[in-house]
């Protein structure tokens, strides 16, 4: 069975500037708790559908890095990726915005793509044993961080 959590929030900000932000790489380190930050990688210099990045992650004295490929970039409206290890499928992230009378509705969603034998070494590797919940809790911090910057930007 695969697993599926979806965050939402009101971000009383422009949908572009929001896309700016769940897809400016070096940035998502500041917002979430296991995310570290990403550089592009393989030729890529920012978000288009193919463009490949690097992914940095932590967790306590943890510390792993991904290969992750873009699969939508639409300026204000969605950022999604493929985030695998080597040929395996770890998980697919995706950020879909909607214009709303405040600003915008962010739905940040994780796709748990692990299979069984990457389900328990992954726990064993992050210290994260239900990743579904703790995939939560960081997507509700994450989203909470990027509204932030997004109310007080000016840009």
């Amino acid at each position: 069975m695969t697993e599926r959590v979806e965050v939402e929030r009101e971000i009383a900000a422009a949908p572009d500037l929001v896309w700016r932000l769940v897809s400016d790489l070096p940035r998502m380190g500041e917002w979430s708790p296991e995310n570290t930050g990403g550089a592009w990688v393989k030729g890529a210099t920012g978000p288009a559908a193919g463009a490949k990045f690097k992914g940095r992650n932590a967790a306590g004295s943890r510390e792993w890095s991904t290969t992750v490929t873009v699969i939508d970039a639409r300026p204000g409206e969605r950022f999604s990726f493929l985030v695998t290890t080597g040929p395996l499928k770890i998980a697919e992230w995706s950020f879909d915005i909607v214009p709303s009378d405040s600003g915008c509705r962010v739905t940040e969603t994780w796709i748990d793509r692990r299979g069984k034998f990457i389900t328990f070494t992954g726990s064993k590797l992050t210290g994260v044993d239900d990743r579904a919940a703790f995939s939560r809790t960081s997507m509700e911090q994450t989203l909470a961080g990027i509204a932030a910057a997004a109310e007080s930007s000016s840009s």
